[in-house]
C-alpha cells in the first residue's frame, strides 16, 4: 500500500496533480527502489477512492517525465534515475541588487527627447489597417517570413521613402529590423576584422555603446563645427565608416548643410572600402519650411547605408526600423544572414503597410507636425520668460527636441538631482557627450524634448526645471 497525502476538498489543483506531485516526490526522495511495480491504476484508485482515470492521468504524466516507465501487459516501474550531485549548499534567494524598483510615475512631467506622443494617435485608422492585415495574409502570418520582412511592406517603404525623403532603392535593398541596434549589428557583421568607424560626439551613446564594447570595434569620435560633423578631422581619422545624422544632428539638432554632405561624399569617394551610414531617425518632423532631402539621395555611387525608423512618427513599442543596403552589402548580407528569423511581429508590419497604403500615415504625419510645432512653440514662449537672459535655445525647427543652454552655479549632477527630486524626467547633454567634453563652467546644456508632454502641463514643467536650475 502506498501512502498519498491527497487533499479531496483542495480547489486548486486537479486530484491527479496531486496524486503525481506526491508519487514524484517520493521517487526522488528515494522512497522506492529502482525498477519497483507501482500498483495496478484499479488497486491505487479503490485505494484513494478516486476514479481509474485520475490515476492513468497522474501515470501518464509520470511517464512522460521519465519518472517511471511502463511494461505491455505488466504494468508501471519506478525508473533508475540519477542522484543529484551533493555540492556546498548555494542560496536560491533572488540577489537584492539585480531585483528591479517599480518606479511610481505618479506626478512625473516629461522633457525626454525618447518619447511620442499617443494623444493623437488614430488607432481606429491603425486598427482597421490591422483588419485588413488579417483578413489578407492569414497564411503568411502562419509562417516565418523573409529574413528582411515580407516583400510587400518593403515595397511600400521604398516608394515611401522614394517620394519622402528622396532615397532611391529597390524593395530587395530593404532590410527591417526591430531597431537600429540590431541593424547595426547585422551591417557590422559582414564587415572585415579591421573596420573602424567614425562617429559624431555629442552622439548616439547606445551606437557608441554596441560599437565599442559590446562588438569590441575600434571607434574615432569626431567633434562638431557649425555645420556639423568636423570634416577636417574626419578627414585625418583611420576610419572607413562614418556614423552621421545629417537631417537633424542627435542630440544638438544642427542640419547639416549641403556643402558639408557633399564633402563627405567626396570623402567616401577617395578610397575604395569608405561608407557612409545615414541614421535619418526623426526627419518627418520639419517646422516653417520643407523636409531636408536625405544624403543618400545625393549618392551616385552607392556609399551610403540609409537608417530609418517609424519609432518617432507611429509609437516606439511598435520597433519598427530598417535600413537600405548597396547591392554590393546586399549580397554579403543575404549569405550571411539567409537563415536569420526575423524579429518584427509580421502581423504590425502588414499592418504599416495598409496604414500607408490607405493615406492614414501620411494624414497623421501632417497632423503630428502642426501638433509638434504648435507644442514647441509654447515651451520655447515659456522657457523663455521665464529663463530670460539666463537661456540660449539652439533653436532649428526640426525634430522632436532641441538644445537649451542655461545660465547656472550647479553642476550637471546637481541639477540632475533636482530634477528626479521634482518629478521631472530631462536629459542633459552630458549623457551623449561620448567624449566626456562638456564639463561644468558657468553654464550646462539640457536636451529638451517636447514630443510627450501636455500642452496644460509645460508651464509646471518649466517652473519645475527652473528650481533645478537655480
Amino acid at each position: 500500500m502506498i501512502l498519498l497525502n491527497i487533499d479531496k476538498e483542495q480547489h486548486g489543483d486537479y486530484l491527479y496533480q496531486q496524486i503525481y506531485q506526491e508519487l514524484k516526490k517520493k521517487i526522488l526522495e528515494r522512497q522506492f527502489e529502482a525498477h519497483e511495480k507501482l500498483p495496478p491504476k484499479r488497486t491505487l484508485a479503490k485505494q484513494l477512492d478516486v476514479s481509474i482515470n485520475t490515476i492513468t492521468n497522474a501515470y501518464e504524466q509520470l511517464l512522460a517525465e521519465g519518472y517511471i516507465y511502463a511494461i505491455e501487459r505488466s504494468g508501471y516501474y519506478i525508473e533508475e534515475i540519477t542522484k543529484f550531485d551533493k555540492h556546498r549548499h548555494v542560496s536560491r534567494n533572488f540577489p537584492e541588487h539585480l531585483k528591479e524598483a517599480t518606479e511610481n510615475r505618479n506626478g512625473w512631467l516629461s522633457l525626454s527627447h525618447m518619447t511620442a506622443d499617443t494623444a493623437l494617435f488614430p488607432f481606429k485608422e491603425w486598427l482597421k489597417s490591422e483588419r485588413k492585415a488579417i483578413e489578407n495574409h492569414q497564411r503568411d502570418l502562419a509562417e516565418i517570413n523573409h529574413p528582411q520582412g515580407p516583400y510587400l511592406v518593403r515595397e511600400t517603404i521604398a516608394k515611401f521613402i522614394g517620394l519622402s525623403r528622396g532615397v532611391a532603392c529597390e524593395p530587395e535593398q530593404i532590410v527591417i529590423s526591430a531597431g537600429t541596434q540590431p541593424l547595426m549589428q547585422q551591417l557590422m557583421s559582414i564587415q572585415p576584422e579591421d573596420t573602424t568607424i567614425a562617429m559624431e560626439s555629442p552622439g548616439y551613446s547606445r551606437i557608441y555603446t554596441l560599437l565599442s564594447q559590446q562588438l569590441q570595434m575600434p571607434v574615432d569620435l569626431i567633434s562638431l563645427d557649425d555645420n556639423g560633423i568636423d570634416i577636417e578631422q574626419v578627414e585625418k581619422s583611420a576610419a572607413n565608416f562614418l556614423f552621421v545624422t545629417p537631417s537633424h544632428h542627435f542630440p544638438t539638432g544642427k542640419i547639416m548643410p549641403i556643402s558639408r554632405r557633399i564633402e563627405l561624399l567626396n570623402w567616401a569617394l577617395k578610397e575604395e572600402h569608405r561608407y557612409i551610414i545615414e541614421d535619418d531617425y526623426d526627419s518627418e518632423f520639419k517646422y516653417e519650411t520643407d523636409n531636408i532631402p536625405s544624403l543618400q539621395s545625393l549618392d551616385q555611387h552607392d556609399r551610403v547605408i540609409y537608417f530609418g525608423t517609424f519609432s518617432k512618427s507611429l509609437l516606439p513599442t511598435f520597433r519598427i526600423s530598417y535600413m537600405v543596403l548597396p547591392p554590393k552589402f546586399l549580397e554579403k548580407y543575404q549569405e550571411k544572414h539567409a537563415d536569420l528569423i526575423h524579429y518584427n511581429n509580421t502581423l504590425v508590419l502588414y499592418t504599416l503597410h495598409y496604414f500607408i497604403q490607405s493615406g492614414a500615415y501620411e494624414s497623421h504625419l501632417k497632423r503630428m507636425n502642426h501638433y509638434y510645432e504648435t507644442k514647441r512653440n509654447l515651451l520655447i514662449t515659456e522657457l523663455t520668460n521665464v529663463f530670460g537672459d539666463d537661456i540660449f535655445i539652439k533653436d532649428i525647427p526640426a525634430g522632436l527636441h532641441f538644445v537649451a543652454k542655461f545660465n547656472t552655479n550647479k553642476t550637471y549632477e546637481e541639477v540632475e538631482l533636482a530634477t528626479k527630486e521634482l518629478k521631472l524626467e530631462i536629459y542633459s547633454i552630458k549623457r551623449f557627450s561620448l567624449k566626456n567634453e562638456y564639463k561644468h563652467t558657468e553654464n550646462i546644456e539640457l536636451v529638451i524634448g517636447f514630443a510627450i508632454i501636455k500642452k496644460e502641463d509645460i508651464k509646471e514643467a518649466v517652473a519645475r526645471l527652473a528650481k533645478a536650475i537655480y
